[in-house]
């Protein structure tokens, strides 16, 4: 099996060989178009873009964004019908700064419907199947952009993540993901889903290859008032490799029942090899990980309801048919326009911010998130990193949970304490459970990027999971 090219070496051949560039990005096109029947990876393709020769950090790379993020003069979905029809009139930051540094955009990812979902079929534009297995889920909301890295049909992807739509399709797909610090990427551009958690992120086989791209888009901008006005590091440069002395936390909260035999198996064989790389593996206690479902599924709906209040047919995004009145249009535009598990969420956010609910469930679900902040702030006085299952299990079967909400959103447990809590994490490959990937979630203290990324490196420098392709997308 031949061995995936690193972006290091896309780089440096596209600035030696711009010609080889551009074969290379017609070679993505021509594997995204053979591969869209079986994985419905994207939801729009990009042939306008040329090859970018002007010497970036990604110069010619070829790369998919999730189609949350505004691209001028392209559609820019969100997964939706309110939004099938619209075409963006600018960049988002992420998009304008991975095309500063050479990028070459060559579509969108398909994705769940305004980023809701933890497997990728809630998308009007149809369910994403899993390279690895093609009955079986990519995992949600960003399925499209793993599946596409994963399937070998572009290097990178762009991602977002509110409360593990990055890290776990990562896991599920095999590859590696990175959700960085709350705030050290702009989120301007980025259509809003819940604003106090949604960050950008993206995907790559490798940590090493995550690395320069999450250079390029992380950084201040005036644009977003939530974006932190913080030097941005190296992130390649700090691929030592050398994790010797690094104290690990294993947080107990994590390891438990819910955890599937073999993928628990395959985390314990991850935890030992970084043990065997010199790293000190210690017990820590979360006491409030438990609470994090519950409190992420008041906080993340309620900002959802508010934020998508602005589709009602009027401005922009879809619009019902000759409306008999103003009341009308607001209700069939927004009931032709959203999906089922949109509306299930704009509903339950509406009710816990209403007048005889909001101290009940959304003020106490704010003070549980800072509970579970602190469970982190204490953990990294005493660890420099924790590790943990990044889901339950192996993708599950399509179709399989689509019916049963409350299942459905338990793939998220691992992921959302992180999100609560604004913290960076990654997913990284650590085996198989069967012959679907597992993933191992590393989550650093905030701001601690390049300490996640060079643990991440060490691993995968001793291991090989990374480099392993689905049958048939070799």
């Amino acid at each position: 099996m031949s061995q995936p090219e690193t972006i290091a070496d896309i780089v440096s051949g596209h600035i030696a060989s711009p010609d080889t560039a551009k074969e290379r990005i017609q070679a993505c096109h021509a594997k995204i178009e053979r591969s869209q029947s079986q994985l419905n990876a994207l939801i729009s393709q990009d042939h306008s873009a040329s090859n970018n020769a002007n010497g970036g950090s990604l110069s010619g790379l070829p790369i998919l964004h999730k189609d949350l993020f505004c691209t001028d003069g392209q559609a820019t979905t969100a997964g939706s019908r309110m939004l099938a029809n619209f075409v963006a009139p600018y960049d988002a930051t992420v998009v304008s700064r991975l095309a500063k540094a050479g990028a070459v955009s060559l579509g969108k990812a398909n994705m769940d419907e305004f980023a809701m979902g933890s497997s990728n079929e809630t998308s009007y534009f149809g369910a994403v199947a899993n390279p690895w297995d093609t009955s079986c889920v990519p995992g949600g909301s960003s399925g499209g952009s793993a599946a596409a890295v994963a399937a070998g049909l572009v290097p990178a992807a762009t991602g977002t993540d509110t409360g593990g739509s990055i890290r776990q399709p990562a896991a599920l797909c095999g590859v590696t993901g990175i959700k960085p610090t709350y705030g050290r990427v702009s989120r301007f551009g980025m259509i809003a889903f819940a604003s106090s958690l949604d960050q950008a992120g993206c995907f790559a086989r490798s940590a090493a290859d995550c690395a320069p791209v999450l250079g390029a888009m992380a950084g201040f901008d005036p644009n977003d008032s939530t974006v932190a006005d913080q030097p941005v590091p190296n992130y390649p440069a700090a691929l030592t490799g050398d994790i010797n002395g690094l104290t690990i936390g294993l947080p107990r909260q994590y390891f438990d029942a819910e955890v599937e035999a073999e993928t628990a198996r395959a985390i314990q064989t991850a935890i030992r090899e970084f043990e065997a790389l010199g790293a000190q593996v210690v017990d820590v206690d979360m006491p409030h990980t438990d609470l994090a479902l519950s409190t992420y599924y008041i906080i993340a709906p309620a900002e959802a309801s508010s934020n998508l209040a602005r589709y009602d047919g009027v401005r922009y995004g879809h619009r019902c048919e000759n409306p008999t009145d103003l009341t009308d249009l607001y209700e069939r535009s927004r009931a032709e326009g959203f999906g089922r598990e949109v509306q299930r969420r704009i509903l339950t956010g509406a009710y816990v911010l209403s007048a005889g609910y909001y101290d009940a469930y959304y003020r106490k679900a704010q003070r549980t998130r800072r509970l579970i902040a602190n469970d982190f702030q204490q953990a990294f006085e005493s660890v420099d990193l924790l590790a943990t299952p990044a889901t339950p299990g192996p993708a599950f079967k399509l179709g399989s949970q689509i019916d049963n909400p409350t299942t459905m959103y338990a793939n998220d447990v691992f992921t959302l304490p992180a999100s609560l809590a604004g913290v960076p994490a990654m997913s990284v490959p650590a085996g198989f459970a069967g012959h679907l990937p597992v993933g191992l979630q590393l989550i650093g203290p905030w701001f601690e990027e390049s300490r996640l990324l060079n643990a991440g490196h060490a691993f995968q420098q001793a291991t090989d999971w990374h480099t392993r392709q689905p049958p048939g997308f070799e």
